[in-house]
Parts: C-alpha cells; structure tokens; sequence
C-alpha cells in the first residue's frame, strides 16, 4: 500500500487524477452533467445509434427472449443462438469467412494476439525447432494492441508511426522470422488512417500476416462503412480484422473477422474469449440493429462527415493544429499541460463537454483538446463550440 499511496500522491500532487463527470443522460450531443446541460464533444457514438430507437427495440426484444445475463462462457454454458446469428452478421458485414466476439474490443485484440503470435506446440520435441515469432507495431498503436503484444511474450519491434521506410527496413531485419504487422485502422489521438496499401504491399514482400484494429473505423470508412480495408479496396488482403461494437455501433463489445480456420483457432486458444462469461444477449440484439441501420442508412455517414469537415476546417480557419486528423477525431493542440487542463475547465463553465488528453496518454508537452464529432451534431453546435474555443483561447494567450 506504501508505493500506491506514493503513485497517487504524484498522480494528485501534479493535477493528473481525470476529472470523471458523471452523466445522467444518454450519449447525445446534449448530456446532462451534474443537472447542468452541455453540449458533449467527447463521444464516440459517431454514428449517434447508442441512443436509438431501432436499437432500444432490437434490445428489448432480445431481452424478452433470451433474458439478460449470458449464463456463463460459450466454451460451457453462453453459447446462445443470438451470438451466432451477430456473428455471421459481423462475417457478412466485414467480407470475411467468419467472426468471432468478445466481450470488450481490450479482450478481442490482447486474446488474439496471444493466441496467434504465441501458439501451444503440439509436435514432438517443436520446442527445439521453435519459430521465432516477431510482432511489428506502430508506435501510437492502442494500448490494448501494446497490452497484447507484451503478453504474447514474443518479440515487439515499434515502428514509427505510419513510417513505411522505418516498417519495411524493420521487415528486412526479420526477414526470416514468423511476422505479424499489427496497426490501427483510425488513430485514436491524432485521428489520421493508417496507410493500408503500403502495408499490404510491404506484407506481402516479406510474408507477414497483417491486423488492422477497426475500433474507430468499423460503421465509418467505407462505402457500406465496413472499416479501412473496404475504404481501400483490400478486404481480401487483412488476414485480421478487429473493430468494436462500442462506438460507431453504439452499444458494447468486440469482434475478431476473417477465414474461418482463424476463427476456429481462436476459439480453443484465445484466453479472453475462453474463460470470459459472454456478453448479455441483449448487446447482441442492439449491435444486430446497429449493423443493418450503420449498412443501410447512408445518410448517417453523411452527415458524420459533413460534420467532421465543418469543424475541422473551423478550426484550421482560426489557425489551430489539428495535427493530421482525417476522421471525426479531431484534435486541437495546446501542449502543456497544465493550460490544457485550464483550458477544457474552461470550455466546460462555458458549456461544452471535451475533456483534454495528457501525459502518459500522448507525449509529453503535446497535450490536446480531442474532439470527436457525431452525426447528429447541428451546424448551430459546431459554430457555437468554434466560436467559444476561440474566446478561451484568446484568454489563456494561447492564439
């Protein structure tokens, strides 16, 4: 207890404690925090379906006829028929063989890379022959990709981010090892994309397996928004394609797509799906809803990326840096710290919900306002956050 009283006293001493607001609505441009009305810039109900109606009611069916809880994990007692019909659904959506969920995305990409990169041996005296197993990461990967690479306990090279000359010189160096390139599809603190077809390219060239973690771009990139490799036209050429069922699909929950000899493998080696309880059925219902609804209605992409324009080129007309953010993730760079923290005190008595990011989440002295934007925003929201952040600005001497 010495040394946790020692952390959180220089976690407390420095103003690093996150200020937890406590939200008694649902996720919608306006929430209700602490009985005050704020307009919230923070969520990743990109799509605005976590509060929808065909979700509630996809929800509520399920729950009339499977209940709530799941019973137990799938491997024993959880496998209800629910989770195969999300499955097959999240297969179709993704363009891939198969699928498999999890209950967090955290659990689908720290299980997955475990199982894949670090399998059991199952031939006689393998552990003489054993394959050396290499991980190549990007640098500002998910700290739930950084969680499962450690655990795979086999090598993790970082290469710098979305650097192809740092990702192949790399590649060249383990040449003859057993490779895995792992990245985001959508950066979640800068907000850019992953250059895809350099890394198939480059996959390729030295035979490595490919993962792209699609949290922040499943409902969003592409035409059907089915995540990056559709938005580059290389479904066929990502062996694993993670994403989450807790942002643009409004609910809660993560999936791993591909061939079906992937999933099946997963099934019997992935720790976090093995001896985890299931999801509630009623998540599987919602994300059914969520699915059909982020496939079919098109005019909730539209308006995200209309959204995401407007208040990205706001910013950049009033000489922000919003970094290389290409997506509804939006952020604003203020670098220290300290203002940072002032800053979003600030926008939040002035009604607006954004917290700010800091160290250990980014770098040091680049701290940031990270905005993300929903579809449901109105350009009123937009102008009227434009036109208050450059007031704040303007008194703490930062523009």
């Amino acid at each position: 207890m010495k040394k946790i009283r020692e952390v959180l006293g220089f976690i407390n001493n420095h103003g690093l404690y996150p200020d937890v607001k406590i939200i008694s609505s649902p996720s919608l441009p306006e929430v209700i925090i602490n009985g005050k009305k704020v307009l919230s810039f923070c969520s990743n109900n990109y799509l605005g379906l976590a509060a929808s109606e065909k979700l509630i009611n996809g929800a509520i069916k399920t729950a009339k006829e499977y209940g709530v809880g799941s019973g137990g994990s799938r491997l024993l007692s959880g496998n209800l028929e629910i989770f195969q019909k999300l499955e097959q659904k999240l297969a179709e959506f993704k363009h891939t063989e198969s699928a498999i969920t999890f209950t967090a995305g955290y659990m689908a990409n720290v299980g997955t890379i475990q199982a894949v990169m670090n399998p059991i041996e199952v031939k006689p005296l393998s552990f003489v022959l054993r394959t050396k197993n290499v991980v190549l990461s990007d640098e500002l990967n998910h700290a739930s990709i950084i969680d499962g690479c450690r655990l795979s306990k086999v090598r993790v090279v970082v290469y710098k981010h979305c650097d192809m000359e740092d990702l192949e010189k790399k590649l060249k160096k383990y040449r003859n090892w057993r490779k895995l390139i792992v990245t985001d599809g959508i950066f979640s603190m800068d907000g850019d994309i992953t250059p895809l077809p350099d890394i198939v390219r480059l996959a390729k060239k030295y035979n490595a397996l490919v993962m792209i973690d699609d949290a922040h771009a499943t409902g969003i990139l592409g035409k059907r928004g089915s995540g990056t490799a559709e938005y580059f036209g290389l479904d066929n050429e990502v062996d694993i394609k993670m994403g989450t069922l807790s942002k643009a699909l409004g609910a809660s929950g993560g999936y791993v797509a591909g061939s079906k000899e992937l999933v099946d493998y997963l099934r019997v080696s992935a720790r976090t799906y093995i001896f985890a309880t299931a999801m509630s059925p009623i998540i599987a219902g919602a994300v059914l809803a969520a699915i059909q609804e982020a496939q079919e209605n098109n005019s909730l992409r539209d308006r995200l990326w209309r959204n995401t324009e407007r208040l990205r080129e706001g910013f950049k007309k009033l000489g922000y840096n919003t970094l290389n953010s290409q997506t509804p993730i939006i952020p604003v760079l203020i670098g220290d710290e300290e203002k940072a923290i002032k800053f979003a005190h600030m926008l939040f008595e002035k009604g607006f919900f954004a917290p700010c990011v800091r160290w250990p989440a980014v770098e040091k002295n680049k701290a940031r306002i990270r905005f993300t934007v929903m579809s449901l925003h109105n350009d009123a929201q937009i102008d009227n956050l434009l036109e208050n952040f450059y007031k704040v600005s303007k008194l703490l001497n930062i523009i």
